[in-house]
């Protein structure tokens, strides 16, 4: 059975190979896009999605809508440091390819409320548009019926500052309420789960180069600005949680350990902003989320040279694939 659901992102890089996953994966019933605020400028993100829906063989079908453009109470910061433009200087004539006019916001609330409990949401970038989406419904919580969420270190290292993880230290207070709001809550940590288990090294990088399909040949391009980055900071591979993200969704299987935890995020610590505290139930505080703590990586790099390895041409030109 199809699995319906929203990627909510910042498209650059891995939320790219996880627009991959939700546009190609015969399990995934796509029903939206949606944008908002984080790795690279705005307009950019946008441009790297309609990208993304060409190579995947022009899926018109599925639309994109603008959310949040800045945190909700903060200024915005940027990853252009880590992802450059975040679809490495690929471009395309995107004449004709217009988002839809409804805020993302509003597209949310209303998909969800239209079949309540069917609807799962994979938010891979701040999640500015979730908290959003709370406060415009009370219902939408309720109305969601999982909510995917790749942010946070399980107390562990960040890899923005030493303690926090990107998505929730751009906006922290977005983090901090969507937690604290009812959502069935399955949590993708930067550290130490992506650390550990969703990096590929040069080995699997080749495997995909060697596949040399369209697809391929996109994903190479677009990892190459963060696997720089990524082996200067001394990791040596690209990191993955995105695609993760959306692919633990679609296939629970790939889920070797998962625990409950209470999730809080810190949003006035000078050195901790962004930082999520993980509770692993010896502190007298309710679960509100299950942490993934171990998948089958070799599972889900297997995963994800299949769906590379399809040979899917894109209809509009792709300028440098």
């Amino acid at each position: 059975m199809a699995v319906p659901l929203v990627i909510d992102t910042d498209t650059a890089q891995d939320d790219c190979v996880a627009l991959l996953v939700g546009l190609l994966d015969p399990v995934a019933d796509l029903r939206a896009v949606t944008m908002v605020a984080g790795n690279v400028g705005f307009d950019q993100q946008v441009r790297n999605a309609h990208l993304t829906l060409n190579v995947a063989g022009g899926r018109s079908d599925v639309p994109v809508y603008l959310g949040c453009r800045r945190p909700l109470v903060r200024e915005w910061v940027s990853a252009e440091n880590v992802h450059g433009d975040g679809s490495g200087g690929l471009s395309m004539d995107q004449d004709g390819l217009e988002p839809r006019a409804e805020h993302a916001v509003d597209a949310l609330v209303r998909m969800a409320a239209e079949n309540p409990g069917e609807l799962s949401i994979v938010a891979i970038g701040p999640l500015t548009n979730i908290a959003a989406a709370v406060v415009r419904d009370p219902d939408f919580a309720r109305n969601v019926r999982s909510l995917y969420v790749m942010g946070g270190s399980n107390n562990g290292r960040g890899n923005i500052t030493a303690a926090a993880e990107f998505n929730f230290y751009v906006d922290p207070e977005a983090a901090k309420a969507v937690f604290a709001a009812g959502f069935d809550v399955t949590v993708v940590p930067w550290d130490p789960l992506t650390l550990r288990q969703a990096v590929f090294g040069q080995d699997r990088l080749d495997r995909i180069a060697a596949l040399d399909t369209p697809l391929s040949r996109f994903f190479t391009r677009i990892c190459a600005a963060t696997l720089d980055f990524d082996r200067r900071v001394g990791i040596d591979g690209t990191t993955h949680p995105d695609s993760l993200t959306a692919a633990v969704l679609l296939h629970p299987e790939l889920v070797r350990s998962v625990s409950p935890y209470h999730v809080d995020v810190e949003t006035a610590g000078e050195l901790t902003r962004g930082y999520s505290a993980m509770s692993w139930g010896v502190h007298g505080l309710e679960p509100n989320a299950r942490v993934v703590e171990e998948i089958d990586a070799d599972g889900f790099f297997e995963y994800l040279l299949s769906l590379l390895s399809r040979d899917i041409r894109p209809p509009r030109d792709v300028i440098g694939l």
